[in-house]
């Protein structure tokens, strides 16, 4: 089999995607399925259809475009704000997209008009996190124009946090999306059918809060791909962590001094490597970098060390193992990791499993066959 390539557990996929969707479930909040980080497989975005989610999300129109050539049933979300020169595909692919511009909608809209469909949309708040988002006292205004337009249809609002400042979710934030959502529909005389509080980094707050308030669906990825949660990395209760694994073949193994030797510079990516002198080791490359992944996103089997990387190696300190030239090694990535990896034309992607029985015994099929995080304690 050729490497590298990435190994996606199906089964596996669709026990972390039903799971949530069960969980949060009682909590009264619906799961939109995200793609983003698969390049819009089909095989991935039918385990999720199959879990139970309520559609999918995407944040390329172009993963969405391909998900429906290749005949994937579902209702399918724009989840970055569209470009205005993406319009006609928006409104022609996607269900529903997230925005903020009016600009942007004006256009859907007219582009809504000339194919003759209705096209939803959920206005994006900006909550702290300094992405994407209207700021909170422009809203009501934003509504009032986006209402105006035709072939437009409100359909809710939603923030994103835990992405690029790393805000957490909390009682006080998703407070004041509840709040905000009450008070448009009291002003407006509208019926706001979803508040989407967030992504997989909501999941603490969601899953523990008291009170969810209005929020009623969340985005998750990286939490069902993965198992664990944005906002620490460690691993999410009853969750499969070892859904994905990126497989490298060795090209060489040799002992080397680890310390280099010569005037030393910047590497070839414009950083500089501490020099550490630990003696001789024995390290190996593999056939796999940064055109390939996110090095630092890659976590080795135990005894063996990610040591350097550059466009086309990985270097591993092999410690007591001894790897051949042939032989492969298997590599858990973090979120970073899979998304390079996904959209690398190098790395092949090999789906397993998908035919998974009834939700009331997917964790007994999978009972011994993945890392499952048990409870703490």
């Amino acid at each position: 089999m050729t490497a590298p390539r990435l190994e996606v557990d199906l089964d596996k996929i669709h026990h972390n995607a039903r799971t949530l969707v069960q969980r949060l479930g009682e909590r009264g909040i619906q799961v939109l399925g995200i793609t983003k980080a698969t390049l819009g497989s089909p095989e991935i975005a039918r385990a999720l259809i199959r879990a139970g989610v309520v559609g999918l999300g995407d944040s390329r129109i172009e993963n969405i475009r391909a998900m429906r050539r290749a005949g994937v049933q579902a209702s399918m979300s724009l989840i970055r704000s569209p470009m205005i020169s993406q319009a006609e595909q928006v409104v022609t692919y996607s269900d529903m997209s997230f925005n903020t511009e009016l600009d942007v909608i004006r256009e859907l809209s007219s582009a809504a008009q000339a194919a003759r469909v209705t096209h939803g949309i959920v206005l994006m708040v900006e909550l702290g996190d300094l992405r994407e988002g209207i700021m909170p006292e422009h809203l009501e205004g934003t509504v009032r124009e986006a209402l105006r337009l035709p072939n437009i249809r409100v359909d809710g609002i939603g923030s994103n946090l835990a992405c690029r400042s790393g805000v957490a979710p909390d009682d006080r934030n998703m407070a004041e999306l509840s709040e905000l959502a009450e008070s448009i529909e009291r002003t407006l005389e509208l019926q706001l059918a979803l508040i989407s509080g967030g992504n997989s980094g909501n999941l603490q707050w969601a899953l523990a809060t008291a009170d969810v308030g209005r929020i009623n669906h969340l985005r998750l990825g990286e939490s069902v791909l993965l198992g664990c949660d944005p906002i620490d990395r460690e691993p999410i209760e009853g969750l499969c962590t070892d859904a994905v694994t990126l497989v490298a073949e060795v090209i060489e193994t040799k002992t080397k001094p680890s310390r280099p030797w010569g005037d030393i510079g910047q590497s070839a990516f414009g950083t500089r490597i501490p020099v550490v002198n630990r003696g001789p080791i024995v390290q190996s490359i593999l056939a796999l970098g940064h055109q390939d992944t996110d090095p630092a996103g890659l976590e080795p089997p135990p005894g063996i060390d990610v040591i350097g990387a550059s466009s086309d190696h990985l270097i591993v300190s092999c410690g007591d193992h001894r790897l051949r030239p042939g032989d492969e090694l298997r590599l858990r990535p973090n979120y970073s990791a899979l998304v390079r990896a996904m959209t690398s034309p190098f790395v092949s992607k090999v789906m397993k499993g998908g035919e998974v029985g009834s939700a009331s015994t997917v964790g007994e099929e999978l009972s011994g066959k993945c890392v499952v995080q048990g409870p703490p304690g």
